[in-house]
């Protein structure tokens, strides 16, 4: 089989997976937000302390696993005669421990870190995220076992654990959600029952533990021998630790902004932080489904090429994912802008949430729109210096765009009302990571000596023409259907689905009369299964 229809398999049935893990996790959100409120305090807090595992997984491991360990990965599976089996030993071994300290010192800490999130919170808020973020701190150690393992499986050809794990993880606390609605669960912090409170924390660790378990199983079934080794000689500490260096800046620029993003969502009315983190997740779903898969896979080609110096490959490479990404994304982008407060009242205007943070909701999805397209443009272009283990370059791009979005996020708070402020933190990430976009585009060009960027900016202006006309088709029809329908659930449907076909219309024949190849491209591949990048 060759390597490029092997990445075809691996590439479709990544985004089958991707797709259904997505969609379930949306189902998630969902049951989450009518079994905790949205807009409730309660809700709030628990989104509050499952963010910490999160962030601090981040900082520890989680920029690192892509640009790092994966190309460290590939190399000894390359170069060493047992094809890299007793490295990755020994880099899960390092890790276990390693992330094990880590979650003990972060459950410590607990006080301090929901503090540094939440200015906003009460006193009551506060006491009930520390409580739970020390249940699902242990999630670290979990999501890092879970993602070095999934490395381990990628680079051994092997794709679909790591991808439909996350599945397993969302339909046990979609579970735990509807178990927690039937029994007629609270949504008063001050008057939760400890059985309640029980199910919520250990009920969500469960699903994330349940995710590693499934990863490590299949990585045991693949014939990888799980033995620990203490001994950490012959990993490159020192070569981890220099790349790791800065990509542990990067990361922690990325997580000051999330940090800084949802402080001014906690300042905002009561929901603030559930509405930046909800409408955030419908943000990524796109770039989840339909590029993240590819670059997973992309990423060990990527460093072979990179390897061999091959540079006109990936220039070729993430020339070709960022136009047929954009061609695809932009469409997506256009809806979140023009239909978000329907999509949120589509989505998530079901049980105990309230009116108002619905509203609030739809305002901030609809804001996020304007940033899809330069984030996935970023985070592709991005993948180019990882694979050619320049790790400072994307740090010091993602230290500039964090400065832009933090100060946008301050921008925010000062000049919108306080209730509102969270409304101007998509706008101060479309800023941040357009700004990022055009510096990772220069500076890429720099070292490949091109980046094709002729065909990138035609694209791009093609793709801006069809969006701005599909666009104008769909408020068109939002602005015309608002009069005749009643029910917010019933219309929220029928505006959604009508005006997106019409926006969906008006972009394919635009693009069409424009020239845009690359949607025919993307359409051709996607009919005939071929690889994707």
């Amino acid at each position: 089989m060759t390597e490029g229809s092997s990445l075809s398999r691996a590439g479709r049935a990544m985004a089958v997976a991707t797709l259904v893990s997505r969609a379930v996790g949306f189902v998630r959100l969902v049951v989450l937000a009518s079994a905790l409120g949205m807009g409730s305090r309660l809700l709030d807090s628990y989104n509050v302390a499952n963010t910490l595992p999160n962030a601090v997984y981040e900082l520890v491991l989680g920029g690192a696993m892509a640009s790092v360990v994966v190309p460290l990965l590939v190399r000894a599976a390359l170069t060493e005669p047992d094809a890299g089996v007793r490295y990755a030993q020994r880099l899960l071994s390092l890790l276990a421990y390693g992330l094990g300290a880590v979650t003990l010192v972060a459950m410590i800490l607990a006080p301090w870190l929901v503090a540094v999130y939440t200015p906003g919170f009460s006193s009551e808020q506060h006491d009930l995220a520390v409580l739970l973020s020390r249940f699902f701190l242990p999630q670290i150690l979990f999501y890092g076992l879970s993602a070095t393992a999934g490395a381990v499986l990628n680079t051994r050809g092997r794709f679909a654990a790591p991808t439909w794990a996350p599945v397993v993880n969302s339909l046990i606390v979609i579970a735990v959600g509807l178990t927690y609605l039937a029994i007629g669960g609270t949504t008063s912090i001050t008057s939760m029952p400890a059985g309640q409170l029980l199910l919520l924390a250990v009920g969500t660790t469960a699903g994330v533990f349940a995710q590693m378990t499934l990863v490590v199983w299949a990585l045991a079934r693949s014939g990888f021998a799980l033995r620990p080794r203490l001994n950490p000689r012959g990993i490159g500490i020192r070569r981890i630790g220099r790349l790791g260096g800065w990509v542990l800046v990067s990361v922690v620029a990325a997580q000051i902004l999330l940090a800084v993003a949802t402080r001014v969502a906690s300042i905002s009315e009561t929901g603030g932080v559930s509405a930046f983190q909800t409408a955030l997740a419908v943000f990524q779903m796109p770039f989840g489904v339909i590029v993240m898969s590819v670059m997973t896979a992309m990423l060990p080609r990527l460093s072979r090429h990179a390897a061999g110096r091959q540079h006109a490959h990936i220039v070729e490479d993430l020339s070709q994912a960022v136009r047929l990404a954009v061609v695809a994304i932009a469409p997506i982008a256009v809806a979140l802008t023009v239909l978000g407060p329907q999509i949120a009242t589509l989505l998530f205007a079901h049980g105990r949430s309230s009116p108002a943070a619905i509203a609030l909701l739809g305002t901030v999805v609809a804001a996020f729109g304007l940033a899809l397209v330069p984030f996935t443009g970023f985070m592709i272009l991005q993948r180019g210096f990882y694979a050619l283990q320049d790790t400072r370059t994307p740090a010091v791009i993602t230290v500039g765009v964090t400065a832009v979005g933090v100060a946008g996020c301050f921008a925010a708070s000062w000049l919108l009302p306080r209730t509102n402020a969270v409304v101007g933190v998509p706008l101060a990430y479309a800023v941040a990571y357009t700004v990022g976009l055009t510096a990772a585009a220069l500076l890429l060009r720099r070292r490949l000596g091109r980046i094709d960027g002729h065909r990138l900016l035609r694209t791009h202006a093609r793709v801006a023409v069809a969006g701005v006309l599909s666009g104008s088709g769909a408020g068109l029809t939002v602005y015309a259907l608002a009069p005749l329908l009643d029910s917010p659930s019933s219309g929220a449907l029928i505006t959604v689905t009508t005006a997106g076909i019409i926006g969906c219309a008006v972009y394919v024949v635009v693009a069409r009369l424009v020239h845009l190849t690359e949607l025919r491209q993307l359409v051709t591949t996607a009919l005939a299964g071929r690889r994707f990048c």
